[in-house]
């Protein structure tokens, strides 16, 4: 065995591989056959989702029932947003409020697939996610139609060490939800 010199760094897994615009997608995506997905149960209060997101430095985590079969996701931004503030504001209690009121659902969800993923560059993919207005998005397996991992824009960013800035255009769909909550 050997003494550490002063000079060892501890390499992480962002290191080893320097990631650009033109570096192959797969560089920057969870893939959930390697690393597990970050669940929270449906029944989960807002507000104990929104602590343990904060705490855990976490934006996104899958909503999934009894079977854990996802059924939406839900962010920290719609955890502190202002549509917490509408519902509380209509009569119900922050406290009572469950992260299945503030959820994006599945039938809502967009994503990629893996095979168009294979294909594509790190620049491909954040013109992907600035064009449709998306901070994370899912990366799925349609022919064995399994989810299979996530992008994250800040993941990107990170891994970049650049902004990546993605702004989101409200739809008129959007809208009308928000005020109708």
């Amino acid at each position: 065995m050997f003494s550490l010199d002063s000079i060892d760094h501890l390499v992480q897994p962002d290191e080893v591989e320097r990631v650009t615009i033109e570096s192959p997608a797969l560089l920057i995506f969870t893939d959930f056959n390697k690393s597990q997905p970050l669940m929270i149960d449906s029944q989960a209060k807002a507000t104990e989702a929104e602590s343990e997101m904060r705490k855990a430095h976490v934006k996104l985590k899958f909503v999934v029932d009894k079977s854990l079969e996802m059924i939406g996701v839900v962010s920290f931004h719609d955890l502190s947003s202002e549509t917490v503030i509408k519902i509380v504001a209509s009569g119900t209690s922050r406290n009572e409020l469950l992260v299945t009121d503030l959820m994006r659902r599945r039938s809502t969800l967009r994503s990629i697939d893996i095979s168009d993923l294979e294909r594509a560059t790190v620049g491909d993919v954040i013109h992907t996610l600035q064009e449709n207005g998306e901070q994370h998005c899912l990366v799925i397996d349609r022919k064995r139609h399994h989810i299979r991992g996530l992008i994250s824009a800040s993941d990107i960013a990170r891994r970049l060490h650049l902004p990546v800035i993605i702004e989101q255009t409200p739809t008129f769909a959007s809208i009308f939800e928000s005020l109708h909550r």
